[in-house]
Formats: C-alpha cells, sequence, structure tokens
C-alpha cells in the first residue's frame, strides 16, 4: 500500500518537478528547442519507467492467478475479432502516447492476451484519444473528427486482426511469456501464496527493466532530439495537393517523428492554412502517434526484427488507404 501511495505521487508530481528543475532551477527558456529536447527526455523517461513498473507488477500478479493457455483459450479463436474491436475501444479511453503505450503492451502479452489483440491496442492508443477528438473538433469541426475517429478505429482493428491471424508469436521474445519465481520457470496455475505472487511481480519488474533500459533511454534520446521539429516547408514543397504521392511522403516523414495527437496539432493546423489537404494530414498524424522510431527502439527488447517490420507495413499501410479516402471525401 506505501509502495502504492509513493508510486501515484511521483507520477502526479512528475511534470511540475521537471518543469521546476529544467525551466527555474537550471533556467533554460521553455519556448527554445534545446529546453524543449531536455524537459522531453527527463520527463518521459521518468514518466514510461514509472508505468513499466506499475504495469508489469500488477499484470504479474494477475498473471500468476491464470495460466497462458487458460488465457488464451479464452480469449482466443472465436473470440479474436472481439477482442480487437475491444482493445481498440480500450485503446481509445487511455491517453498514451506510443512510447507509453509500450508497458502495457508487455503487460498484455505476457498475460497471454493473443497477439494481434494486444496490437489492436498498441495502434489505437496512441492513435485515437479524448484529447485529440476535442482539438480535432475545435478546430476542424464535427466530420473531420467523426472521420478521425473511425479511420483510427479501423486501422487499429483491422491491422491488429491481419497480424493476429499471421501467428506471428513465434518473433514475440520468449522471456515475455515467461513467468518465474526467485529465477526458475513456475507454472502460475499451481498453488502459489500471497508472498509469492508479490516476489513474482517484483522479480519481473526488475528483469524485464534490466532488459530494456537501454532501449528506453536510447528511444527517448531520439525522440527528444527530434523534438519540435516542424516540417512545415518541406511539405509544403514535396507534399503539396498536387502531388499524387502526398499521402505516402507524409507516412514515410512521420514515421521517424515523436509526438502525441495533441503536441502535433498545431502543426496540422498551420499546414493545413496554408492549403494542405486533411486526407494527407491526417495521414501525416497518425503515422507520427502510432509509428514512432522511439517507440519501434522500445519495442525491440520485446519483439524480434521480422515482427517489427509487419507491423510497421500493416499499420503504415492501412493509414496510407485512410487517408487517400479522407482526401477524396472531404
Amino acid at each position: 500500500a506505501a509502495a502504492a501511495v509513493l508510486w501515484l505521487t511521483i507520477y502526479q508530481l512528475n511534470l511540475r518537478w521537471w518543469n521546476w528543475v529544467v525551466f527555474d532551477a537550471f533556467g533554460l527558456d521553455p519556448d527554445t528547442r534545446l529546453a524543449g529536447s531536455v524537459h522531453f527526455f527527463f520527463y518521459d523517461v521518468t514518466k514510461i519507467t514509472l508505468l513499466l513498473v506499475g504495469v508489469i507488477f500488477l499484470v504479474t500478479v494477475l498473471r500468476s492467478f491464470m495460466s497462458v493457455e487458460r488465457t488464451r483459450s479464452l480469449l482466443g479463436g472465436r473470440r479474436e475479432g472481439i477482442g480487437n474491436v475491444a482493445a481498440a475501444g480500450l485503446g481509445v479511453i487511455t491517453p498514451f502516447c506510443s512510447c507509453s503505450a509500450v508497458p502495457v503492451f508487455i503487460g498484455f502479452v505476457g498475460a497471454g492476451v493473443p497477439l494481434g489483440v494486444t496490437l489492436s491496442f498498441l495502434i489505437a492508443s496512441p492513435l485515437v484519444n479524448e484529447v485529440a477528438i476535442v482539438l480535432l473538433f475545435g478546430m476542424f469541426g464535427w466530420k473531420v473528427t467523426v472521420l478521425y475517429i473511425s479511420g483510427g478505429m479501423v486501422i487499429a482493428i483491422v491491422a491488429g486482426a491481419i497480424l493476429g491471424r499471421l501467428r506471428l508469436e513465434r518473433w514475440v521474445e520468449p522471456f515475455v511469456f515467461e513467468s518465474r519465481l526467485r529465477g526458475k520457470v513456475v507454472d502460475p496455475s499451481a498453488g502459489l501464496s500471497w508472498d509469492d505472487r508479490l516476489a513474482m511481480g517484483r522479480e519481473e519488474v526488475v528483469s524485464i527493466l534490466r532488459k530494456i533500459w537501454p532501449y528506453l533511454l536510447i528511444g527517448i534520446g531520439l525522440g527528444a532530439a527530434i523534438h519540435g521539429w516542424a516540417p512545415e516547408d518541406f511539405f509544403a514543397t514535396y507534399a503539396g495537393p498536387d502531388n499524387p504521392f502526398a499521402v505516402l511522403i507524409a507516412v514515410l516523414v512521420g514515421v521517424p517523428l515523436y509526438s502525441n495527437a495533441a503536441g502535433i496539432l498545431p502543426l496540422i493546423d498551420a499546414l493545413y492554412a496554408k492549403g494542405m489537404p486533411m486526407g494527407t494530414l491526417l495521414a501525416f498524424m497518425m503515422a507520427t502517434v502510432a509509428l514512432s522510431l522511439p517507440e519501434m527502439i522500445l519495442l525491440r527488447r520485446v519483439l524480434k526484427p521480422k515482427l517489427i517490420a509487419v507491423f510497421v507495413s500493416v499499420t503504415a499501410v492501412g493509414i496510407i488507404a485512410v487517408g487517400y479516402l479522407f482526401n477524396a471525401v472531404l
């Protein structure tokens, strides 16, 4: 209980703490790109580490009550399509950026939730959230907002379903599926005491953090380095309304960037004022928030490169298709 209170306190104070450290204690100007990058790095490292600790511990304890095989039997098979819809819906109401969604993804996969269902959540959580919905409605009206929500949901559900049908579990790192207690693989269906279950949670947190911390720092460091980069002139020149490949270019440019939907919307508004088609802009925003390069670096520790490549390809194709569809109807 004390640990839970401490976790919640640190999580709530995280933003204010780094605001004070970076802008007040060190006196960096918040309007400069350097200050934004430094703040972004330390704030996100703290936030995502806390999410990893909390989610992995809770999921591991819950997982100790049910074997992987039983969970798969309950959520797999015919229910997988329904699971994709439910996972995408859960993603919509959880306002995570792409890197913040990774800890939940690890927990879901480790708990035996089908990979395709889990990937639907990983796509939907950063792609569609309530903050972006409210801002889009205020900036562009209900029609664009409805298309954004429906397009994001369809991408998450269909991409997750396709990836699930491909049976790509062999490309997930094996340690994600294992339940360990004191260094040994255990069967969660066996009789375990509460001391054992809590010990499993603590050990899993330490084990996974040890495995992924270099990827965490590299991924967020890269995100901080490119934070605030706004390619307005590039878009105006190479992805304008007269270029039939504009949506494709927008997605290719968006993938390396790292932002949440709310953070990228001011750029979308500026580009729209310059005459950029809304479908191209929404495709750029979706690629930026759902397929960021820092997210791929984080995922590399739990997914093999082949699975990451398939995940990015299927999702990017869906975003491109939706972008061209939006340009046709808007």
